[in-house]
């Protein structure tokens, strides 16, 4: 099944001409494709609104051409130069945002949900935090969200932060990335009334356990309302972000 006999069935349900019965039966074979070595989810766009992300590490270029092929937008996280060069001759729309390590193809023209939409605004600890943080920056762009930026303003000199104040606490939902001591997202979470999303990071000095140390940060923030990603999960952070805005 894909998208437009899905439509079919939903429009058989308008005109009565197929029963509540005859469609739920119909809808149990949920479109995805099978191609051997994957089972594209399709029905992820009706679902989420975004189709399937192509996690790229551990897949050969071969599979992740397969892949992107068989979809009408494309989106691939954990992408290195190599990969965009050989999906490019194939998808000749794709486009690699270096930093973020993501390849995005968009055909869909995702229109911003409302006029004047404000952003999800997206804020690190330090400079080291910052391919984390466009990682999430491009995806909640992809979904179709304004992005504000505020990099490198850590605790360390916590007088940067309070310079952008007006702008972290007029955002509906605000993701803090950080390494090191991962002390920012409690800042941050102590100043706002809206939802924080902290994202722990692999960034840091000696014994930090490659992120796991600003995780148990995080994790026990006395500021009330900052929920925690998994370490330098910048995109598991704009998908929630943009949950967040699609409810508002």
């Amino acid at each position: 099944m894909d998208i437009k006999q899905l439509k079919k069935i939903l429009a058989g349900i308008k005109s009565n001409s197929i029963s509540a019965d005859e469609a739920l039966n119909l809808l149990r074979s949920l479109p995805y494709k099978n191609m051997g070595f994957a089972r594209v989810d399709h029905h992820r766009q009706i679902r989420k609104g975004f189709p399937e992300v192509i996690f790229c590490s551990g897949k050969t270029i071969e599979q992740i051409k397969k892949i992107a092929l068989s979809q009408h937008d494309v989106l691939a996280t954990r992408a290195d130069e190599k990969t965009f060069i050989e999906l490019k001759k194939v998808l000749p729309l794709a486009r690699f945002h270096k930093e973020a390590g993501i390849i995005s193809v968009s055909n869909s023209k995702r229109k911003v949900r409302a006029k004047n939409k404000k952003a999800i605004v997206i804020v690190t600890a330090g400079t080291a935090d910052i391919p984390v943080a466009e990682e999430a920056a491009v995806t909640a762009e992809f979904l179709g969200n304004n992005v504000k930026r505020i990099y490198d303003v850590g605790v360390a000199g916590i007088h940067r932060l309070f310079d952008k104040t007006k702008d972290i606490m007029s955002a509906p939902v605000i993701i803090v990335i950080a390494g090191m001591d991962g002390a920012l997202a409690s800042v941050v979470g102590g100043l706002v009334s809206c939802p924080v999303i902290a994202v722990p990071t692999s960034i840091g000095y000696g014994s930090n356990f490659k992120g796991l140390s600003a995780l148990l940060s995080m994790l026990n923030s006395c500021a009330t309302g900052v929920g925690v990603v998994n370490i330098d999960n910048g995109f598991g952070a704009a998908c929630l972000a943009n949950a967040i805005m699609k409810r508002k």
